[in-house]
């Protein structure tokens, strides 16, 4: 074939020897494919024949490569450039808008920041100095126990519950939007595009980056924007146990509410990073867990061995099973594991946050049952829709998921 294919602006990574990641930053779908793909790609990308790329693939691998078979494939992605599009020299509004891949999404890529702007804040000495934040934290909760948050009596900093949910709250939603502005800063840093999503892990609401463009870079670039949320936790926790050891040591004199105040701040951020610190669930350090070990699949991968190890794999589960990678199979035979174990993590997890819950369902159910007459029914109401509004939402996402899955699972028979 004499025809040239025009692709759209499409990157190509190497992923070990034998693969390529290749995908369009601009829609946010990536695909792995033999490194013999990658040779197509970039002929093509030159402005090579069909004929002429199938070439160069064959001087690759050694064999004939169908290349008009592999063109259509990349079709089906939506890698080519449809007509009126500038292909690799241009983009098309219309086909910029990237796949949604959270409930509640922004629809573009954000670019408000300069790449120059932000880059010093994670250079090597930066990270020397979130790891001494990190090390200091950890150094101090261990070498002055009494500063260790305790859920029951730290996390109310007021005699008055609604008001510590007043003060408590609105540090909590700073505390996980900074964690996110981390995660997008450090990939402005290397010239990558994010957008902020909202999403949940079982019944907790979470903020969330979009990270997908982290794939048009080698794996080894990838940590900084993967941690960049730990790195500023780590550097507030840091900050609030700076304030709470000088109040201990005597170098600092405060009132007691600022202490009290401290001491809630610092339970939140503990809970927080403990989260982002399980491994089996969708982390921060399950994305570093799945870079590290070159992972493409894991978490379906994961979940597909466990059907087949309680015999509810389907056919057609089992043919998607066997046409997973090596490198899937061989970590998810463990890491299936690790995750049903991993619930003992989250019910310990969830015990650090039980007595804040009861003590605090106490209180409002005090308050709802004098009546809507009463001025404390409606106070009571208001802190308790602003502390467990979030939990409601996420609980009501997961039913909406529950309910269109199952409407998808009726409708199928009839298709």
């Amino acid at each position: 074939m004499t025809t040239t294919v025009r692709l759209r602006p499409l990157s190509v990574v190497p992923e070990g020897d034998d693969e390529v990641l290749v995908g369009d930053p601009a829609t946010g779908t990536f695909v792995t494919i033999p490194a013999v793909g990658g040779v197509v790609i970039e002929a093509l990308r030159r402005g090579a024949t069909v004929d002429e790329a199938a070439a160069e693939a064959e001087a690759f691998a050694g064999q004939p490569v169908n290349v008009p078979s592999f063109v259509e494939t990349l079709g089906e992605l939506g890698f080519l450039a449809e007509d009126g599009e500038d292909g690799e020299d241009g983009e098309d509004p219309a086909r910029s808008e990237p796949a949604k891949n959270a409930p509640i999404q922004a629809r573009r890529w954000m670019t408000a920041i300069r790449q120059e702007t932000v880059r010093p804040f994670f250079g090597p000495v930066a990270w020397a100095c979130y790891a001494a934040c990190l090390l200091f934290a950890v150094g101090v909760l261990v070498l002055r126990p009494g500063l260790v948050p305790e859920p029951g009596e730290d996390a109310f900093a007021f005699d008055d519950i609604g008001v510590s949910a007043l003060a408590w709250v609105p540090f909590v939603w700073f505390a996980a939007a900074s964690h996110e502005c981390g995660h997008w800063l450090a990939a402005r840093a290397l010239g990558i595009q994010t957008r902020f999503g909202i999403d949940r892990r079982m019944i907790m609401l979470v903020f969330e980056t979009d990270l997908t463009q982290l794939w048009t870079v080698p794996r080894r670039r990838r940590y900084g924007p993967l941690l960049g949320g730990l790195a500023v936790d780590s550097v507030l926790l840091a900050a609030l146990l700076a304030g709470r050891l000088a109040i201990d040591v005597g170098a600092w004199s405060p009132p007691g509410t600022v202490d009290a105040l401290l001491a809630a701040w610092v339970f939140v951020k503990v809970v927080q990073m403990l989260w982002q610190s399980m491994v089996f669930l969708r982390t921060d350090l399950y994305a570093v867990l799945v870079n590290a070990l070159g992972c493409h699949n894991l978490w379906r991968v994961k979940s597909l061995l466990l059907r087949r190890a309680f015999g509810r794999l389907t056919e057609e589960q089992a043919e998607e099973l066997a046409a997973s990678s090596e490198t899937d199979l061989r970590v998810g035979r463990w890491f299936r594991w690790l995750w049903l174990a991993g619930f003992v993590g989250v019910t310990a997890w969830f015990s650090l946050l039980v007595p804040v819950f009861v003590e605090y369902l106490a209180w409002a159910a005090d308050g709802l049952a004098e009546g809507p007459l009463a001025g404390r029914f409606w106070y009571s109401l208001f802190c308790a829709g602003l502390l467990l509004g979030a939990e409601a939402f996420a609980i009501a996402l997961a039913v909406w998921e529950l309910a269109r899955r199952l409407a998808g699972r009726r409708a199928a028979p009839a298709g």
